[in-house]
């Protein structure tokens, strides 16, 4: 049973893989509908029975599978809440480089010592 287990894990981690597999089993049942309409199988009710109890799992399994994705983006959500990337990358970059402001300036328009000049070259006379 543990390979089994091993390669079902396997299968279910690759969302590729699983991508491909659910577009050829969506192919294989729109081919099956004039078939089965063809066949006859519809008047059966073991067929038909069958294919409930497929459209059941397949239904149930799907919506399993979109659970376990929310759950991974809500934890992924909740991690990024919780770090900081900003105060890092600045924490980081102040670590590698000698970044320092000009002697006397200051780029923080509030506490700025120059008045701003993007007004007066608009409304200057030339």
């Amino acid at each position: 049973m543990g390979p089994i287990k091993s390669l079902w894990a396997m299968v279910q981690g690759d969302p590729v893989f699983m991508r491909k597999v659910n577009g050829w089993l969506a192919v294989f049942w729109i081919l099956m509908i004039p078939l089965s309409l063809i066949m006859g199988w519809l008047d059966s009710v073991v067929y038909v029975s069958a294919l409930s109890l497929w459209a059941l799992v397949s239904g149930h399994w799907s919506a399993w599978q979109a659970a376990r994705v929310e759950v991974a983006q809500v934890e992924d959500a909740k991690k990024r809440d919780k770090e900081d990337l900003v105060a890092e990358v600045v924490a980081a970059l102040l670590a590698r480089t000698n970044v320092e402001p000009a002697a006397g300036r200051s780029y923080d328009p509030a506490v700025s010592s120059e008045p701003a000049r993007t007004a007066d070259r608009f409304t200057s006379s030339h």
